[in-house]
């Protein structure tokens, strides 16, 4: 395992376990990775939001949510490494953690292609090399296929918040994962990765989709009737997406690349 293998998105140096770990996962998406490359035994804490695998995941102590953690009950957990991700637990949290002396793995994959390093950083802390490499192999074989295809090119608007309208901006992964497939997402610019939107004829006449995400907010069926109503749009033009497939990185992201594949298809 090459050392820069080993270096987290802030620039940390890891050095291998030399014994079993007590993980606490802040990630949802790292927890379920973290099962994937058989380090569930050294798993000893997770959030709420902490939920695949099910069957797994439900045996773990929850320390609250990936924003306000209860940091006793952490602590109580006794872990030797914390791991965190930029976009979805505070700064504050992080630097907490560090100063009381744990080992924090933060991550910050900002396209699908940053997934295979995200595999290697995970197996080579905590000795599941091999592992990691199937996995990465299994990634990369997705990928490759995907961009033999030729997808069309349209315009979507993707939302994962009402009151205010929220969406994303193209420097995040989720408007990577969809450029694979040919989705451009609106806004062009912006200066929040997660800006607010202002609904108007000209913006929903310049998209071709407007995606509705199942997380942070849950949108469902009748959220899409709503809208139509509300801002005098075509139903068709109006879809629901599976956000953990769209926004998941870590092991999930295989699937992810498989069901966009599928979606745009579909549409």
């Amino acid at each position: 395992m090459q050392l820069d293998t080993l270096t987290d998105a802030i620039g940390v140096r890891h050095e291998p376990v030399t014994a079993p770990a007590r993980i606490v996962s802040l990630v949802p998406s790292i927890t379920e990775l973290l099962f994937v490359l058989k380090l569930g035994d050294q798993l000893v804490g997770r959030t709420h939001y902490c939920v695949h695998p099910p069957h797994l995941v439900a045996k773990l102590p929850s320390v609250g949510g990936t924003k306000k953690v209860r940091y006793a009950r952490l602590q109580a957990l006794q872990p030797t490494h914390v791991i965190v991700n930029v976009d979805e637990n505070p700064r504050e949290l992080a630097e907490r953690l560090m100063a009381d002396g744990y080992k924090v793995i933060v991550t910050h994959p900002l396209t699908p292609e940053d997934n295979v390093p995200l595999y290697r950083l995970i197996g080579g802390i905590f000795n599941r090399t091999a592992e990691a490499e199937a996995l990465a192999g299994r990634f990369e074989r997705t990928l490759a296929e995907l961009r033999q295809a030729v997808w069309p090119q349209r315009r979507v608007l993707y939302l994962i918040w009402r009151k205010p309208w929220m969406g994303i901006s193209r420097e995040t992964y989720i408007s990577k994962m969809l450029g694979l497939v040919g989705w451009e997402t609106l806004p062009v610019e912006s200066e929040a990765r997660y800006p607010k939107l202002e609904i108007t004829p000209t913006l929903l006449g310049s998209v071709d989709l407007v995606l509705f995400s199942s997380e942070p907010y849950r949108f469902v069926p009748e959220d899409l009737e709503t809208f139509a109503r509300d801002y005098d749009c075509p139903l068709e033009k109006l879809r629901l997406i599976d956000g953990e497939m769209s926004s998941w990185y870590g092991s999930r992201a295989i699937q992810g690349l498989q069901y966009l594949q599928q979606l745009v298809r579909e549409y």
